[in-house]
C-alpha cells in the first residue's frame, strides 16, 4: 500500500498552500449551473445591505430583529438558540453521551443509500462534494452547514440530547498532542501505534479509547478498508505548527476586517495546521473519519462566529472572494451550499447567522 504518497489536502513540507486537485472543467461548469441561482432582478442584498446600514443609525444592533430579513426571506428568529461548549467544560457524563451517539452513527444506514453506514456518510461527502469549498469563499460557510447537519444527526438518529462542542487548540498550542480531546477514557484515543497497521500519510492505527481498531472505508476517492490512522508530529515539526494556533495569530486573523482575507487566512493557517499535526487519516480529504474532525471545525466556525460579532455592523454580511475552488466567478450570498444528498441544498444567506431558526446555536 503507497498510502503516503496518495493526494492528500495536506503537503509533505509546511508551505502555506493547501495543495487541492484541480477540479475537471465539466464538474466547474455543472458546479457552477448549481452554485449560482439567477440574481434577483430587484436590489436584493444591496438594498436589504442598505436598509440594515440605515437601521443602525436608528439604533443598536440587533441580530434577531435582522435575521427576518435576509436574501432567502425564509428565516425566522431562534428563541432559545443552544450554546455550543468546549470539550473541555462537559462533564464526564456529557463527554461519554457524545461519543456513544458517535458511535451510534456507526450502526446506522447511509442516508446516501450505499451500502456503508451514517457515519461512512460525513467522510464521503467531504470528499466528493467538500472540496470545491477549499480555497474559497465557501469554506467556512460550507462546513458551518456540514457541521450542524452532523449535529442533527447525532440529535435525531442517535437520540443524543447536547449539541456539538468545540475544541479550543488555542489553549493547547504548545502541544496540541496533550490535549485532552486525546484522552483514552473521556476522549476520543491517542496517537497511532508504528508497530499497528500500515502506515496512512506518517500515520498508523489508533489502538485506545473507543474508536480503537475502528475500520474506515475510505482513503479519499478509494476504497480501501483499514484501522481509524493517527502518527502525531513531533518536535520541530509539532512547534511550527503551533505557531499557527497560538493566540496572539488568532487574534491578528479575528482583527482583519475582510471576509476573504480572514476566510483564506483561517484556512490555510489554523484549519491546516491540525491535520499537519495529527496525520494519518486527519490528513485525507476523508477527514471526517476522525471524530475530532468534528470538534475541529466547531471550532473553526466559533471563531468565524466571534469575527463576525467583533464588528457586526460591517461583518455580519460580508461574503466575498471566489464562488468555488478554481472558479473565477464572484462569490454571492445566494450561492447554493451542496451537500451532496445528506442534507437540502440551500443558500449561503441562510447560515450565515447562527440565531436563526434554522441553525439556532451560538458560543
Amino acid at each position: 500500500m503507497q498510502s503516503d504518497t496518495r493526494y492528500s489536502l495536506v503537503s509533505s513540507d509546511d508551505n502555506n498552500e493547501i495543495p487541492i486537485e484541480k477540479p475537471s472543467d465539466g464538474f466547474l461548469k455543472e458546479l457552477k449551473n448549481k452554485i449560482n441561482r439567477p440574481k434577483l432582478v430587484f436590489c436584493g442584498v444591496t438594498c436589504l445591505l442598505l436598509g440594515f446600514a440605515l437601521g443602525l443609525l436608528a439604533g443598536s444592533f440587533d441580530v434577531r430583529a435582522f435575521i427576518r430579513n435576509t436574501p432567502s426571506g425564509t428565516l425566522s428568529e431562534c428563541l432559545n438558540p443552544a450554546s455550543r461548549r468546549e470539550w473541555r467544560s462537559l462533564s464526564k457524563a456529557e463527554k461519554h453521551d457524545y461519543i456513544n451517539a458517535v458511535q451510534c452513527l456507526r450502526t446506522t444506514p447511509s442516508r446516501l443509500g450505499l451500502n456503508q453506514s451514517l457515519y461512512d456518510d460525513f467522510p464521503y461527502v467531504h470528499n466528493s462534494v467538500g472540496g470545491y469549498s477549499h480555497g474559497s469563499a465557501a469554506f467556512l460557510a460550507w462546513h458551518r452547514y456540514f457541521i450542524h447537519t452532523y449535529e442533527q444527526a447525532l440529535r435525531e438518529q442517535c437520540q443524543y440530547q447536547g449539541h456539538l462542542a468545540y475544541w479550543n487548540w488555542g489553549l493547547d498550542w504548545e502541544d496540541v498532542t496533550q490535549a485532552p480531546v486525546w484522552d483514552s477514557e473521556t476522549g476520543f484515543g491517542g496517537n497511532g501505534d508504528p508497530n499497528v497497521g500500515e502506515s496512512i500519510v506518517k500515520g498508523h492505527c489508533v489502538v485506545d479509547g473507543p474508536f480503537a481498531m475502528l475500520e474506515v472505508l475510505y482513503l479519499d476517492d478509494t476504497l480501501e478498508p483499514h484501522c481509524l490512522s493517527r502518527g502525531f508530529e513531533s518536535d520541530v515539526g509539532l512547534e511550527r505548527q503551533g505557531q499557527h494556533i497560538r493566540p496572539e495569530a488568532l487574534e491578528r486573523l479575528l482583527l482583519l476586517d475582510d471576509y476573504d482575507a480572514f476566510n483564506i487566512g483561517l484556512e490555510d493557517s489554523a484549519h491546516i495546521a491540525i491535520p499537519r499535526t495529527i496525520r494519518g487519516d486527519f490528513s485525507l480529504f476523508t477527514a471526517p473519519y476522525d471524530p475530532v474532525f468534528f470538534l475541529h471545525h466547531t471550532q473553526l466556525d466559533r471563531l468565524w462566529w466571534t469575527w463576525q460579532r467583533r464588528d457586526p455592523q460591517k461583518r455580519i454580511w460580508q461574503y466575498n472572494g471566489v464562488t468555488a475552488h478554481g472558479s473565477k466567478e464572484p462569490a454571492s450570498l445566494e450561492d447554493k451550499i451542496l451537500m451532496g444528498g445528506l442534507a437540502p441544498d440551500i443558500e449561503v444567506s441562510e447560515i450565515i447567522l447562527t440565531e436563526s431558526d434554522l441553525m439556532c446555536y451560538w458560543y
